[in-house]
């Protein structure tokens, strides 16, 4: 290439470096404050199950609904708004609603939250739970250990000035009622962000597991909560159709037992209702509708507990024995002069901590083939209980 032409060919090209190089800050420069078009990084975020939540993308942030927390509420809503770190809030936001993410410093009140913090890779995130005790999952268990984990206390009885000196980004808390939001209200106070987590009033198993949609909206990790949500949903939907597609005969089956002089029953309408539906089951008391455990009397349950073909889920009773001490007529129903009672506590801690209310909220279709398989062995040969065992 001759020499004139060689000279004009490299000032081009450097002209067209310090014109990109130009733009590029310009731009970083004007969107350093500016609001992310958040609608253009993520798709909008779809709540097919749950009932108690709603999380909807918008310009910038993400606003997130908890609809009716705790049980009996009906018509409140709890609002929060996602905001990136190092993003200005919108003019007018309130901040008391704001929390800012990814959070990297959380506090558990429940056990349960565990496994949805676990499985979008969040872990790090956790500093302290109420009640380690009762934790199952091995590497949390390892890094309570290690002190990198501390308990914070139940309720009432929280450790608030452990909290404060925690210094989390956000608490996640449950209440079965309005009160505890009055036991968070110091916290609240402190400028502590607490968020009310609902999942456990979710009637739909998958709704319940859909709730890892919100921990991933949390910690900016939506793909991972959303790959993981997809994979349940898959296996869990695949196992109920080929149960339902399989099952001619329902067996009845019944839940619980009783304490002093009332038997709670789980309402026809509850998630374990829908998951013994699901098995090929008919749970004796599909019929009642509540969002909270039914008291009745006991002479009423052993009418129905006549029928049953099958007993599931008998509480901390770990043998036929337990469970006659507690009333001597248990003895005489079906299930146990058959065999057939089984309880959910095969994976149980040292502590007392049971996996089937940790793992088993995010991994629903491992409790429908468990109880599938109890109740139609035929379908699965060979299978081995996850969460269940048979109660001699």
């Amino acid at each position: 290439m001759p020499e004139n032409k060689s000279s004009t060919y490299h000032k081009l090209i450097e002209g067209i470096f310090y014109v990109v190089i130009i733009i590029f800050v310009f731009n970083s420069c004007k969107n350093k404050n500016a609001l992310p078009d958040k609608t253009s990084e993520y798709q909008p975020v779809s709540v097919k199950y749950a009932r108690h939540f709603d999380l909807i993308p918008e310009n910038g942030y993400t606003r997130l609904s908890i609809i009716n927390p705790w049980q009996k509420s009906s018509g409140l809503k709890f609002e929060y708004y996602l905001l990136q770190k190092g993003i200005k809030p919108p003019a007018g936001f309130d901040t008391s609603k704001i929390i800012k993410v990814p959070v990297e410093k959380v506090v558990l009140m429940s056990t349960t939250y565990i496994p949805m913090v676990m499985a979008i890779g969040a872990g790090e995130a956790v500093k302290g739970i109420s009640g380690v005790n009762f934790v199952f999952d091995t590497i949390v268990r390892g890094k309570i250990i290690e002190g990198k984990i501390v308990d914070i206390g139940y309720e009432e009885n929280l450790n608030k000035e452990l909290i404060f000196k925690l210094s989390p980004d956000l608490i996640i808390a449950y209440g079965v009622g309005s009160e505890a939001a009055g036991n968070m209200r110091k916290l609240e106070e402190s400028g502590i962000k607490i968020l009310f987590n609902a999942d456990y009033l979710e009637e739909n198993p998958l709704g319940r597991a859909e709730w890892i949609k919100v921990f991933g909206a949390l910690f900016c990790r939506e793909k991972e909560a959303d790959s993981v949500f997809r994979a349940v949903e898959k296996e869990y939907n695949e196992i109920k159709s080929f149960i339902s597609e399989r099952v001619k005969n329902r067996p009845n089956v019944m839940l619980g037992l009783p304490w002093k002089d009332s038997w709670f029953i789980s309402p026809g309408n509850s998630y374990i209702s829908v998951i013994i539906n699901d098995a090929g089951g008919n749970y004796l008391w599909k019929d009642t509708e509540a969002d909270y455990s039914v008291p009745l009397g006991i002479e009423n349950v052993f009418v129905k507990a006549s029928k049953a073909d099958f007993w599931i889920n008998t509480g901390n009773a770990a043998s036929i024995k337990a469970i006659v001490s507690i009333d001597k007529r248990l003895g005489f129903i079906n299930p146990v002069r058959k065999g057939n009672v089984y309880n959910n506590n095969k994976r149980v801690s040292e502590g007392g901590g049971n996996d089937y209310w940790e793992s088993g909220t995010l991994y629903p279709q491992r409790i429908l083939k468990d109880i599938a398989s109890i109740l139609h062995p035929e379908l699965f040969p060979g299978y081995e209980w996850y969460y269940y065992r048979k109660i001699e």
